[in-house]
């Protein structure tokens, strides 16, 4: 019998390959890189945040979320209201204030909507993204309606404005995209993520397992949508202008494919996905308006030949059970990896 091939990477390799892409990462803007190619790698960042941020609800729990953008337009409009109309207001509370409302509102919407069959919960999703959209465009006092906030405050350290120019906004968002890697890491490895993990596989034997399915959804919902808020005013602040066309249907789109496409769960599927997939339309600029078709041709050929996307594990670990709980007949929970 012929031994299996394993190229799982062990955890050391893993830490040590993180240490040199960031290494690199670091060292990009000392290496003479022009201010465009700068900015794209910014924008990947900003959607590698995003796409960890989706991950813990579709990735962890097995929720598809199709209207992250609107989470990500909340994040985005609450900074750039608190720094555009409001005097004397930080940056950075803005930044936070904006992760905090997002959360807010993914509460709001998470408590009637997860309750909700799958494909009841994505069009529920969709219809929120709707409902966003609409009110960009008609709170004009707060929004300006169509023609949207311009000229938005960029983010400063010790007085220094933090810019494409400089290289500040790169290690901005390099920095913040470092610190939700390992949030995301976290959650995965902790009581929650094991939770959401064994509701996405059977939720039905996750509450018979005593798992409270219902609250675990919220939870990974609402720090889905932080993250997703903090995202947005990055993204926001990259192009200082945020309007009812900056975050489309396209947008939710995007960091969908890039979930699916890096593997669901898998947190360097998110960065590598987001390197491919945001990259590919700006290297090839002349397939610009085909982007989404070859990215449907590509999740097709995946979901064909790799359903588990690109770095997608079906290696299973052992759920530790609640107290109290015993299984009969040598059953074991698993958790896909």
């Amino acid at each position: 019998m012929k031994k299996k091939l394993n190229f799982t990477m062990s955890r050391k390799t893993e830490a040590i390959l993180y240490l040199v892409a960031a290494a690199i990462c670091i060292a990009i803007p000392f290496l003479g890189t022009g201010q465009y190619v700068l900015r794209t790698l910014t924008l990947i960042g900003i959607y590698g945040i995003m796409a960890l941020s989706l991950n813990i609800t579709v990735g962890y729990a097995g929720q598809v979320n199709m209207g992250h953008a609107a989470f990500v337009a909340i994040g985005g409009y609450v900074y750039a209201m608190m720094t555009s109309y409001v005097a004397g207001w930080n940056c950075w509370i803005a930044m936070l204030f904006g992760g905090i409302a997002t959360a807010v509102a993914g509460l709001l919407v998470g408590i009637p909507t997860l309750r909700l069959n799958d494909v009841y919960f994505v069009i529920a999703t969709t219809g929120f993204s709707e409902v966003v959209k609409v009110i960009t465009l008609n709170w004009r006092s707060a929004t300006n309606g169509s023609l949207g906030i311009k000229n938005i405050q960029k983010f400063t350290l010790f007085g220094l404005e933090l810019t494409n120019k400089n290289g500040g906004m790169y290690f901005l968002t390099l920095a913040l995209l470092g610190v939700t890697l390992y949030f995301s890491w976290a959650i995965k490895n902790s009581k929650l993520g094991r939770s959401l993990f064994a509701l996405k596989d059977d939720e039905l034997a996750a509450n018979l397992m005593g798992i409270r399915t219902g609250r675990q959804k919220i939870y990974a919902f609402v720090l889905s949508s932080f993250l997703a808020g903090i995202s947005g005013a990055l993204y926001v602040c990259l192009n200082t202008y945020v309007g009812p066309d900056t975050f489309t249907a396209d947008i939710s789109t995007v960091i969908l494919c890039i979930v699916i496409f890096g593997g669901l769960g898998s947190l360097k599927g998110m960065l590598i996905g987001s390197l491919l997939l945001i990259a590919f339309p700006e290297v090839l600029r002349f397939l610009y308006l085909y982007k989404y078709i070859i990215y449907g041709l590509i999740l097709v050929v995946l979901m064909r030949f790799k359903p588990s996307g690109l770095f997608g594990s079906r290696d299973r670990r052992a759920y530790k059970l609640p107290k109290g709980v015993v299984v009969k007949g040598g059953t074991e929970t698993d958790e896909t990896a």
